[in-house]
């Protein structure tokens, strides 16, 4: 298994204690609540957890949409998505992912497939994501699993003649192109598309905070900037299988009550599937903006 620098091998002074979710990344924090967590005297130690740890989870939640929203408040500005038609719980900022139709059964489809393929939310916007934070109102029995993948590891994975090759090399980020892609039988309006043009970003950057190297791709990808169209498609292809095996990454099993927030700057992530015509999986999930990627 690769091993990475992380600043939490040094020891840190939290108010609260801390569990670790793999050999990979991640902590629960374990013992205390929302409420605690959003006090300003608490609030710069989970968010130094988060920098150090990329995943954070606390467990046995009851969190309304209300808290949830000031919760990922914390964190930075929080996006009201260009995909209206996810907006649920009364708040523009609220994504809800939820497989139940108008009358509270299942409808055997499952609501965004792009989901379940390697991406980072929100990469192709100018200001990228921050921070995305997802809470389980419903847990399907078996299934509908999270996995995330360390991003800090795949850029150590790289080789040196990768690296050479990538530095300062920049893909095109696109949501229509990912939409379109993996649910063409729902692609953004035109009002959607214009709001949300193709963005640039380097492959390779420099998280903000940490100063650590990442790799920055996935699924909103679409070609490279200043090559050939399907030269570019494919170096895309290459890479994003490249950067994700799966020493490197953590898979999360919901369960009722569970919140997750991890760092868009340095994982990748997507959900797996589940029987959508017979089990009830129901996801609120907001994200924070970022900065451009350097």
């Amino acid at each position: 298994m690769l091993v990475t620098e992380n600043a939490s091998e040094h020891t840190r002074a939290w108010p609260f204690e801390t569990r670790p979710l793999s050999d990979v990344m991640g902590v629960e924090i374990t013992d205390i609540g929302m409420e605690t967590a959003l006090r300003p005297e608490f609030f710069p130690f989970v968010y130094e957890a988060f920098l150090d740890h990329q995943v954070l989870l606390f467990r046995d939640t009851d969190l309304s949409p209300e808290t949830q929203v000031a919760f990922a408040g914390c964190f930075g500005e929080v996006e009201i998505h260009v995909l209206d038609q996810y907006h649920g719980s009364g708040l523009p900022e609220i994504y809800l992912l939820s497989n139940l139709g108008a009358d509270g059964n299942p409808t055997g489809e499952h609501p965004d497939p792009g989901t379940m393929h390697w991406h980072t939310d929100l990469s192709w916007r100018p200001r990228t994501g921050l921070a995305t934070m997802m809470y389980a109102v419903e847990a399907p029995r078996e299934g509908g699993e999270t996995h995330l993948c360390d991003m800090y590891g795949a850029y150590q994975s790289l080789s040196e003649d990768w690296i050479g090759q990538l530095a300062g090399v920049k893909a095109i980020h696109n949501l229509d192109f990912s939409r379109t892609r993996r649910q063409g039988w729902e692609p953004l309006t035109d009002e959607q598309r214009a709001k949300a043009p193709p963005s640039t970003h380097p492959i390779l950057r420099t998280h903000p905070e940490t100063g650590r190297q990442t790799v920055f791709l996935g699924d909103h990808a679409e070609c490279i900037e200043g090559i050939e169209y399907d030269e570019g498609r494919s170096l895309v292809e290459e890479i994003n299988e490249l950067i994700a095996p799966e020493e490197l990454v953590y898979q999360h099993r919901w369960e009722q009550g569970d919140l997750i927030v991890w760092d868009n700057r340095c994982t990748m992530h997507r959900a797996t599937a589940y029987d959508t015509a017979n089990d009830r999986r129901v996801i609120r999930r907001c994200t924070v903006n970022g900065d451009a990627p350097f």
